[in-house]
């Protein structure tokens, strides 16, 4: 299984960018994305660069990927605040998933 990283650009050129992720830098390949800003976030999947995020969409990945470390670990450990948007909310069907009946109460 592959899972993206959000990693943080500190500098690039036209095809690739030096980013960090945890305090660990890598050359990441832009060719899906092109060229970005100094402080963009990237999703990085072996290397490239496949989608540019927003810092907050950045910062939930990345605390999805604490509780994962956290919940990998053992015990029980207390995550929930690295789901804040998720807790106490009911989930959603996206609209492809829906029935006839399911959209009349959404």
């Amino acid at each position: 299984m592959c899972i993206g990283i959000p990693m943080q650009v500190i500098e690039g050129s036209d095809f690739s960018a030096r980013c960090v992720a945890d305090g660990k830098e890598a050359m990441v390949d832009l060719s899906l994305v092109g060229p970005q800003d100094k402080g963009a976030w990237l999703l990085v999947f072996l290397g490239s660069a496949r989608e540019v995020l927003s810092p907050e969409d950045a910062r939930r990945i990345r605390d999805a990927h604490t509780a994962l470390r956290a919940a990998m670990a053992g015990g029980s450990p207390d995550i929930d605040h690295l789901f804040a948007d998720l807790v106490n909310r009911e989930p959603e069907l996206p609209p492809s998933l829906m029935t006839p009946e399911d959209s009349k109460t959404a």
